[in-house]
């Protein structure tokens, strides 16, 4: 009698166990069919200017992504127009019909904790990119939001410092009026903006801080926009003609308008006499040329590459549940809130005055 109950016992646990193992097993196949399902992973790229150099540029990484993940990824990209309620609208949109993942550069950073509201309603992650956030409060409340971007303090910081260089090494061609102070123009990219506003303070402040005086003679909001840029310059040349003895672009898009404006007036052409420093924020490649060929004294250069590739794991960390953070490759700098990282800049310069 023992012996039966013992084998009716090990019977019943040989049940058990297959049964259990049958379960996982099919939810094992269950869940490989749901992962299937999901995919292609929709991404939505929702920029305020999509014709910007730098957002070009990052578009172009994101559409070799999906080039190079045939099946897994699909970006749709939206442009505002520099139009909050275009952007609205698209968002809006995208979120009724389904998506996975949104990139996010907001035409309305002071909106943007009400844009994430919305986005948190859907249980969607997203990633804001490109300019920074007047504080990281506006995502760190919803935990699928995470930024992704660079240091504009170091930016401006890094401008200054090359101008700096060029006035200590090569002041008889710069300091025009020969009256020991810098005259210089302040391109703008918007009024009420946290890196536009960095990018310009620390500038000037690295500049001053070297005991190099200095004078504004103008500082136009332009918008980020080259065509802006070189109308404004124009007018700026007409006014103060040898005046001018330097120009710092809040980025590089202004910055080439500028020196288009100036070619147009016979300057930056490759005579040292008749050059006037330009610098810039972002590495574009237009600038890189300008720059290589003594047109264009510098800009604070970054790698597009490296914020393509973190702002897609951050993003697809984001849509599996993941550690935002894991798997991007270095340099990056992670911010102590914990929900934003920076990439770092580094000083590109030419032979302007060399």
């Amino acid at each position: 009698m023992k012996i039966f109950n013992r084998i009716l016992k090990i019977a019943l646990i040989i049940i058990i166990l297959t049964i259990t193992l049958g379960n996982n097993l099919y939810i094992t196949v269950g869940a490989s069919v749901n992962y299937q399902q999901k995919l292609p992973i929709r991404i939505g790229f929702f920029t305020r200017d999509i014709n910007d150099d730098y957002i070009m540029f990052l578009r172009k990484g994101f559409e070799d992504i999906q080039k190079n993940n045939p099946g897994k990824v699909v970006f749709s990209f939206y442009n505002a127009n520099f139009d909050e309620s275009t952007q609205n609208t698209d968002m809006e949109n995208a979120l009724k019909k389904g998506i996975d993942l949104i990139l996010l550069d907001a035409v309305n950073l002071l909106e943007l904790r009400g844009l994430i509201s919305k986005i948190e309603e859907y249980n969607v992650p997203v990633v804001v990119f490109n300019r920074i956030p007047f504080t990281l409060d506006t995502i760190k409340f919803y935990k699928k939001a995470f930024y992704v971007g660079s240091d504009s303090v170091k930016a401006g910081m890094l401008q200054g410092k090359m101008i700096v260089n060029v006035w200590k090494n090569h002041k008889e061609l710069i300091d025009k009026n020969n009256d020991g102070v810098l005259q210089y123009i302040m391109l703008v990219g918007e009024e009420l903006n946290e890196t536009a506003i960095n990018r310009s303070a620390y500038s000037i402040l690295t500049i001053q801080e070297t005991r190099i005086k200095t004078e504004n003679l103008a500082s136009p909001i332009l918008g980020w926009n080259k065509e802006s840029a070189f109308n404004t310059m124009s007018a700026l040349l007409i006014r103060y003609d040898k005046k001018i003895e330097a120009i710092i672009s809040n980025d590089d898009t202004m910055a080439i308008g500028a020196v288009e404006a100036l070619q147009n007036f016979g300057y930056n052409k490759g005579n040292k006499l008749r050059s006037i420093p330009v610098v810039g924020v972002d590495g574009v490649s237009e600038a890189k040329e300008l720059i290589s060929k003594g047109f264009m004294l510098g800009t604070a250069s970054q790698n597009p590459v490296d914020i393509v590739n973190a702002i897609y794991t951050v993003g697809m960390n984001l849509v599996y549940g993941r550690n935002p953070i894991e798997g991007i490759s270095k340099p990056y700098i992670l911010d102590e809130s914990g929900v934003a990282v920076y990439f770092p800049y580094e000083e590109y310069t030419g032979p302007m005055f060399k």
